[in-house]
């Protein structure tokens, strides 16, 4: 048995019901809808035919039907029908983006929260690897006797900071000359690099051995403690106001997903693509998320990194809704952080 035009349109009219009510769906509920046009005798037929298809189940026996996960897939690869933001829609996420911090965490941050509240479901940012990235700006400034504060620019925008002991006798313009230094010396490099610099220096300052040693030992625990890319939550708890997590254990289980960011950060993983993903169900690969879906694209940070933005909601989630706001959000933040260069 193959589907046709009229199983095609009896199923999308009934995972559009579904989505927008999370209620098994009758014959005569689509029987009324318009562009339907036939009887609910003969949709009850249809139905049936989906069901042994494995398109539908009937939760209970006098019930309507409710798709399965093979029939959000077809609906994603063949049925959905993509809608673009208003233009309204478009300028508040823009605003929202520009008027937080110009440092690339604070738009992150922001973006997930932009994300979560744009589909009311649970957003997920995966920021790029450090290790990708390269040293811009490295500052020592004084800040009491003996001790200066480190500060590490990326060229990702990414700041990371730490308090150093200071060899005694050095003031304020010997930082300044030793910061240029470090400055030239690191900037644009990667890590493996940064070591080969670093003993170059070592080599040639003998009288300021002590501090580059701890520099190095600074920028090497910073840049290697976030090897693994930072993930980000918006609205972890948007998806416990739908009727699928009404059960308590099934949320607890979810929750616990979101606090384990190695789970989170393997399931988003992805090629760098702008292109959307979306996997439904059991394709996610983590029971917990089996009646998930979670739809991906990915943001460019300047000109080396990528990131990953996530959307997981029901696997009866807006798709039309939640592949636009991705989209434009993918592109808006790439964007806002192309100046990271």
């Amino acid at each position: 048995m193959q589907l046709d035009d009229r199983k095609y349109l009896i199923l999308q009219a009934i995972i559009d019901d579904y989505i927008m009510t999370a209620m098994p769906v009758g014959s005569r509920t689509i029987s009324r809808k318009s562009g339907v046009g036939y009887s609910p005798a003969t949709i009850r037929n249809e139905m049936s035919d989906l069901e042994e298809l494995g398109y539908l189940a009937q939760p209970h026996t006098s019930a309507g039907r409710v798709p399965s996960n093979k029939a959000y897939r077809l609906y994603v690869d063949h049925l959905l029908k993509t809608v673009k933001l208003t233009s309204d829609e478009r300028e508040r996420i823009h605003e929202h983006l520009t008027d937080k911090s110009r440092r690339v965490e604070g738009v992150i941050r922001q973006a997930a929260d932009v994300l979560s509240d744009a589909t009311k479901y649970t957003s997920v940012i995966v920021a790029p690897k450090l290790g990708t990235l390269r040293i811009k700006h490295v500052q020592l400034v004084p800040v009491a006797d003996k001790t200066a504060l480190m500060i590490i620019v990326t060229n990702a925008g990414i700041v990371k900071d730490a308090v150093i002991r200071v060899p005694e006798g050095l003031d304020a313009d010997d930082l300044y000359s030793i910061s240029r230094m470090l400055t030239d010396k690191l900037a644009d490099k990667p890590l493996e690099a940064v070591r080969q610099a670093f003993a170059e220096m070592l080599r040639d300052s003998a009288e300021n051995r002590r501090l580059l040693g701890e520099a190095l030992q600074v920028i090497e625990a910073k840049l290697e403690s976030e090897d693994q890319a930072d993930v980000i939550i918006g609205g972890s708890a948007n998806l416990l106001g739908y009727p699928e997590y009404a059960d308590v254990n099934k949320a607890r289980s979810f929750l616990a997903v979101l606090e384990s960011k190695d789970t989170i950060r393997n399931v988003l993983r992805r090629d760098g693509s702008m292109e959307i993903t979306i996997r439904i169900g059991p394709e996610n690969q983590v029971p917990a998320l089996n009646d998930c879906s979670i739809v991906t694209a990915s943001y460019r940070v300047g000109d080396h990194s990528n990131g990953t933005l996530g959307i997981i909601g029901p696997t009866r989630m807006n798709y039309n809704r939640v592949i636009s706001v991705l989209d434009f959000m993918g592109r808006a933040l790439s964007d806002v952080l192309s100046e990271y260069k």
